[in-house]
């Protein structure tokens, strides 16, 4: 099997749990996913299984999108109401001081990694060490936020907030970030994330729905719900090579664009490019270059053996 799957993944789950539950589904231990949602939260998870996982870092790398449940006059120790409340400010607010907040926080920002996240220092995951009542020091790192929109006001301390963002954001840092300069504090009391890259919730499959099809049908009944990891590389040209340059691409080598007849002019250094082999199959994601003969393109991530 190969293929991606655009799963819902429900709250109470942990990524991990729910890979490892595709991974029956699927009847392979080559399973993964693109971007971490904690249990909290619920939304989008692609799920690259076979040769798709080599799309990993390509899907991570897009833009995400996310509704957030943003509650100020609270602070915790994990940024969202499931930790220890550390602080409780009497508040009341209206949508446009919390929105006049927020908004400064359009563009490139710093954020510093909450304790309570999967990036790993020294070989060991933060959130291990938070629960065993350890901080380290995080190094800020810049992100960028491309949107902030106010959906609803729930009351005078609950907002639903939507948020398009670059990989690497954390929403519930943003919140405390926005509680700070309210000067209340805020914590998450929800969470989802709407879209991933080309991946949308109003298309996603449920865990419900994979478990039912692998009941009823086996693992021939869940791959219907596998989507080609050339889908996700739509936008990009194409390029079918020749059985020769075929077997050199398989080699690592590179592809001189002259040499197989292909225009100079329309690969620019840098252009990321669709690879089919002479049978018309995807076989690699491919990025042009310089190199020691000339202009070229090259396989960067493989998708064939």
């Amino acid at each position: 099997m190969d293929g991606i799957i655009n799963l819902y993944k429900p709250r109470g789950y942990t990524s991990h749990d729910a890979t490892s539950r595709i991974k029956r589904f699927c009847g392979t231990r080559r399973v993964g996913h693109a971007g971490t949602l904690d249990p909290m939260a619920q939304g989008v998870l692609p799920v690259l299984v076979g040769r798709a996982t080599a799309a990993q870092d390509y899907i991570m790398s897009r833009t995400k999108s996310y509704r957030a449940g943003m509650r100020f006059g609270i602070t915790t120790d994990t940024g969202d109401i499931t930790g220890k409340v550390l602080s409780v400010n009497e508040t009341a607010l209206d949508p446009e001081t919390v929105m006049q907040a927020a908004e400064k926080f359009v563009g490139k920002i710093s954020q510093v990694p909450p304790m309570y996240s999967a990036i790993k220092i020294d070989g060991k995951k933060l959130y291990e060490l938070a629960r065993e009542g350890v901080t380290v020091e995080r190094r800020a790192r810049e992100v960028e936020i491309f949107s902030i929109e106010l959906v609803k006001a729930e009351n005078a301390t609950d907002f639903l907030i939507d948020i398009s963002c670059s990989k690497g954001t954390y929403i519930r840092t943003l919140c405390e970030d926005i509680g700070k300069t309210l000067g209340c504090g805020g914590a998450l009391y929800s969470l989802e994330r709407t879209s991933s890259g080309v991946f949308c919730a109003g298309n996603c499959v449920t865990m419900e729905e994979l478990e039912k099809a692998y009941e009823d049908g086996g693992h021939d009944a869940v791959e219907k719900f596998l989507i080609p990891a050339e889908d996700i590389f739509r936008d990009l040209k194409k390029v079918t090579l020749s059985p020769f340059y075929t077997k050199l691409c398989k080699n690592g080598c590179e592809i001189y664009l002259e040499k197989a007849h292909l225009l100079p002019e329309e690969f620019p250094e840098g252009t990321l490019v669709r690879i089919y082999g002479s049978d018309g199959n995807f076989m690699a994601l491919g990025k042009s270059g310089m190199f020691r003969e000339g202009a070229a393109i090259k396989a960067v991530v493989r998708f064939c053996d």
